[in-house]
């Protein structure tokens, strides 16, 4: 393959003149037009890489992500990857399946190897904003965040607020005793969610019981399902719905419920988080609170490029989630109808 110098060889030029050619800089029109002559006649490429070093811009963003495959996490990398080939940059991607700050700095510095003018970090474990708290970074960094940590320039949606809505919901449906089922400790939105499911009860002045621990997993759900129904804890004059942190897990809930002989939504509400496409499929269709992935995507590279230009970052910029309700809430019924079996 042509290299520059072969250019400059047959322009009869300098290379340093090529590549004042390449970057658009002053050059006389008639050597512009033998260099550009050059280049067509070897079919020259010029090197990414060797273009970064003159203008010390590669157009390159490195991207950490870490843990499992979620639902969440994965498609706000997917909207992030296309809103940055949309703006004209490569995404080169590091991933861990553990974190560490050994393994996180590794990384970093793998990105940092390939001249990358920014770093995105979408994860979903508290471990890996630890780790990366108080590295020296000498180049951007945003994170999709939601906890509104400080030291991060974070662009993420609002779980703490899309849980309100979830409980704001159930609680204007008459339930008055709501159990949530929450993702892991490890988990930056899981704690976000089960915060805004603590704090509407205790704006409304209702109970809060302690969460139940689940795995983000539907085999989780449905485990926990079936030990509600099997203490009675759920129906009639118990509790009449469940928040639960993700989809997945709603799911098991349904169908542990379902073995148990309770109806969705006539004995329990249920309400999930994600909006996954299965979910308008579940038995019944699951209410539930939809992260729209695409806009946060759009955001983050948003943010990125006003970051790069040279323009003060925003205040944490968080979207709001929307509650979609479907046919696995319904109103509360009222208890000397739900006596019966008692």
């Amino acid at each position: 393959m042509a290299n520059i110098t072969d250019v400059a060889k047959l322009a009869g030029v300098s290379h340093q003149t090529v590549s004042r050619v390449l970057n658009d800089a002053a050059v006389r029109p008639a050597t512009r037009a033998r260099v550009d002559a050059a280049i067509r006649e070897l079919n020259y490429r010029p090197s990414s890489a060797a273009r970064a070093l003159v203008t010390r811009k590669s157009n390159a963003i490195g991207l950490i992500a870490t843990g499992a495959p979620l639902y969440g996490p994965s498609n706000t990398m997917l909207a992030f990857n296309e809103a940055a080939r949309a703006a004209g940059y490569q995404v080169t991607i590091a991933s861990m399946t553990s974190v560490d700050r050994a393994s996180m700095v590794s990384a970093i510095e793998v990105l940092l190897g390939q001249r990358v003018e920014a770093l995105v970090l979408i994860v979903a474990d508290v471990a890996a904003f630890d780790a990366i708290a108080g590295l020296d970074i000498d180049v951007p960094l945003v994170t999709a965040e939601s906890s509104g940590r400080e030291g991060f320039l974070s662009v993420s949606i609002d779980q703490f607020a899309g849980a309100r809505l979830a409980v704001r919901h159930l609680i204007g449906l008459g339930h008055t005793e709501i159990l949530h089922v929450k993702g892991p400790d490890w988990s930056v939105d899981a704690a976000e969610r089960e915060r805004g499911w603590r704090t509407e009860l205790e704006a409304s002045g209702l109970a809060v019981v302690p969460p139940l621990a689940g795995t983000w997993l539907a085999d989780s759900g449905y485990a926990i399902g079936t030990e509600l129904a099997s203490t009675g804890a759920v129906g009639a004059g118990r509790a009449t719905a469940i928040f639960s942190a993700n989809d997945q897990m709603s799911i098991g809930l349904l169908h542990a419920l379902s073995d148990a002989g309770l109806r969705v939504p006539g004995d329990v509400s249920v309400v999930g988080f994600d909006d996954i496409p299965e979910s308008v499929h579940y038995s019944p269709p699951l209410t539930t609170v939809r992260q729209d992935f695409a806009d946060l995507g759009a955001r983050m590279m948003q943010t990125l490029l006003q970051v790069l230009d040279g323009r003060p970052p925003l205040d944490p910029v968080q979207a709001t989630p929307e509650l979609i309700v479907r046919a696995s809430t319904a109103r509360a019924i009222p208890l000397p109808n739900r006596e019966v079996n008692a």
